[in-house]
């Protein structure tokens, strides 16, 4: 960074917007985009995790056809030596990787990713040594519009860089989270329950009973959690209490002696790395649904405990009479589907005649016992 005696805050006054060199610029350690909750991160690692998310590849390919478009300023926060981005980080990405052919060479070696950037003319280089900034006091001072831009407006983040943002703006303490729902127009409560689930994550890397880090799937799908952290059976599994449903959130909100089941519940929805094991939700609907009801479900969750086969423990706590209709219902349409496709029998094969005889005894079986059911029920009625 170049050193000089003036200081930014000399530079741009508080509330104003003007041209500074990029030279002045750092990415933000805080960006809610960051996947993790690591204090400490080198701007190899930031970069890299915005490039494999495919965020900076839009608008590389976009300095390198028209050069850096000033039209709207990062918003940053003054240092010492330095001005934060707060807001603006991808666009001082993508210019640093045109600005430094070393950074992308550092990426490789300490990140092994490589790195390949568009052709661009050097008159397209040009627009990359000052941008536009805004000036702010402190990071709270800027929320209220990243929060409306990244959360309900056009450059949406994903659901946990959503969370993470609401839950920082939160413990900053000046704002209550019903106000911040407001803020950032959000009319169904859906940032309480981001907030909700990033504080019960902390909870689980902190009590290291769980990390993001050793989740199966590469992307991470926060809202598995904080969908399932709204239904009645997770709150009771987890000894939530009444006090959840409201505005006002407490750090560790999981009793200490639930902490075991919050372990069970990560590993079902995201699975461990470490240990090899596969979650069991493989989507949101109908599995967060259905493993909620095995929840409270004593068979059903030993069933889970034992193979982590959400189909099988499900269909433990369904009711009989649900699983016979069900099941009667798809024999009905698959014996359909097997008479409809019954030209591609050439009788060449004796061996299915046996089974379709099978099949019939079977179905001989069930229909009389269900008669007999139905005089017995008939019968007294009468």
């Amino acid at each position: 960074m170049r050193r000089t005696n003036i200081r930014p805050s000399d530079v741009v006054p508080i509330e104003e917007t003007k041209i500074v060199s990029v030279d002045w610029l750092v990415l933000d350690r805080e960006n809610p985009r960051l996947v993790g909750y690591e204090s400490v991160r080198s701007d190899e690692e930031i970069i890299s995790q915005f490039y494999k998310k495919e965020e900076l590849r839009e608008i590389l390919q976009s300095i390198a056809a028209n050069g850096y478009l000033n039209i709207e300023p990062l918003i940053v926060l003054a240092h010492e030596e330095s001005f934060t981005v707060l807001e603006g980080n991808r666009r001082l990405a993508a210019i640093r990787l045109f600005r430094e052919p070393e950074l992308i060479e550092r990426i490789f070696d300490q990140e092994k990713l490589r790195i390949n950037l568009p052709p661009i003319e050097t008159s397209k280089i040009e627009t990359l040594q000052a941008v536009s900034v805004y000036r702010v006091a402190q990071r709270d001072d800027a929320r209220s519009f990243i929060g409306f831009k990244h959360i309900n407006g056009a450059a949406k983040w994903d659901s946990h860089a959503k969370g993470k943002f609401a839950a920082d703006w939160y413990r900053n303490g000046q704002v209550p989270l019903e106000q911040i729902a407001e803020r950032i127009g959000d009319q169904h409560a859906t940032v309480k329950r981001m907030v909700h689930a990033i504080y019960v994550l902390e909870q689980a890397e902190n009590s290291s009973i769980f990390s993001i880090d050793n989740r199966v799937n590469p992307k991470f799908n926060f809202s598995h959690l904080y969908t399932a952290l709204s239904r009645a059976p997770y709150i009771e599994f987890l000894g939530l209490g009444d006090a959840w449903s409201n505005f006002e959130l407490k750090p560790n909100p999981i009793p200490s002696e639930k902490e075991d089941n919050l372990r069970d519940v990560l590993m079902w929805l995201y699975g461990s790395k470490e240990d090899d094991l596969q979650p069991v939700v493989t989507s949101q609907n109908p599995d967060i649904k259905h493993l909620g009801e095995i929840l409270l479900n004593a068979e059903g969750l030993n069933v889970l405990r034992a193979n982590r086969n959400l189909t099988e423990a499900y269909a433990s706590v369904r009711p009989a009479e649900e699983r016979f209709v069900e099941g009667l219902l798809k024999a009905r349409g698959e014996i359909r589907n097997v008479a409809n496709s019954l030209r591609g029998f050439d009788g060449r094969d004796a061996s299915l005649v046996e089974i379709a005889e099978d099949i019939e005894e079977t179905i001989q079986t069930i229909v009389a016992r269900m008669r007999k059911k139905v005089r017995s029920f008939e019968e007294r009625e009468e």
